[in-house]
């Protein structure tokens, strides 16, 4: 019979890394997490003239077709951190009691980018500042947190240490990523958290719009409040990936909370 406790989150990844041991993870330290962003202006010509010239080289790079312009290509700067802002942040904390499992959504959102991360700042020095507690998402290493983290040095806001990687070691980040997890090493293909809901028999949150239509229903339709539910089903489904991942039960949508 094999025993083996873990005091530091860098052991759990070597455990995972080194034995394929998920399971062993305790999601109720996660904090799972989407974000949603926009380009910082409705159109390209609203921009200040310094930034249609860096987006116009920037958007240089990008022109596939005869037609394609700094203007026309601008529905894309919200990806880019540098040209963009963030208007969401989705955040899901899963509680085992007795059992059952519980998701509780909190959601950041609004116009004032500086206001929506200074509070989840807030919630993080609150509530994950353990040595036990990751951060999960899908693509969240590649997307969220480095986006999060240069919006935040961009408003002049001090990191907070879950997202402070400055000379920490890989072993020692405690970011989880289910795009990561499901390569299994493969680096070649980008893998979709809509397909991999969907082979996973999980409820697409991908229902009504998709990334490509925040900024047009936040812009034109000032509908934020549908952006935020389309961010919270993409947190909720992240955390029933990683159930999945571990071969356990999903949350059922009573058991869903959302404050």
């Amino acid at each position: 019979m094999f025993f083996c406790t873990f005091t530091e989150p860098h052991e759990i990844l070597i455990y995972i890394k080194n034995y394929n041991m998920l399971e062993l993870l305790n999601l109720d330290n996660v904090l799972f997490l989407d974000i949603e962003t926009v380009p910082m202006c409705a159109e390209f010509d609203q921009l200040p003239d310094i930034y249609k010239k860096l987006w116009t080289r920037k958007s240089e790079f990008m022109q596939r077709r005869p037609e394609d312009t700094a203007a026309t290509l601008y529905s894309r700067a919200g990806i880019y951190s540098e040209f963009g802002k963030v208007i969401c942040i989705s955040t899901g904390a899963m509680k085992t009691i007795d059992g059952k499992k519980t998701f509780k959504i909190k959601s950041f959102s609004g116009d004032d980018e500086k206001i929506i991360l200074e509070e989840f700042i807030k919630m993080l020095n609150a509530q994950y500042s353990k040595k036990e507690n990751m951060l999960c998402g899908h693509n969240v290493k590649e997307f969220d947190i480095p986006y999060l983290s240069r919006r935040m040095l961009i408003n002049g806001i001090k990191l907070p240490a879950i997202l402070d990687l400055a000379g920490k070691k890989p072993w020692e980040v405690g970011h989880l990523d289910t795009l990561e997890l499901w390569k299994f090493g493969d680096y070649k293909n980008f893998t979709s958290l809509e397909l991999l809901a969907t082979i996973f028999g999980i409820t697409t949150p991908k229902d009504d719009i998709e990334g490509s239509d925040v900024a047009r229903v936040y812009y034109k339709e000032k509908n934020l409040d549908r952006i935020v539910k389309y961010c919270q089903k993409d947190t909720l489904t992240v955390a029933q990936l990683m159930l999945k991942f571990q071969g356990k039960q999903l949350i059922k949508d009573e058991d869903v909370i959302i404050l």
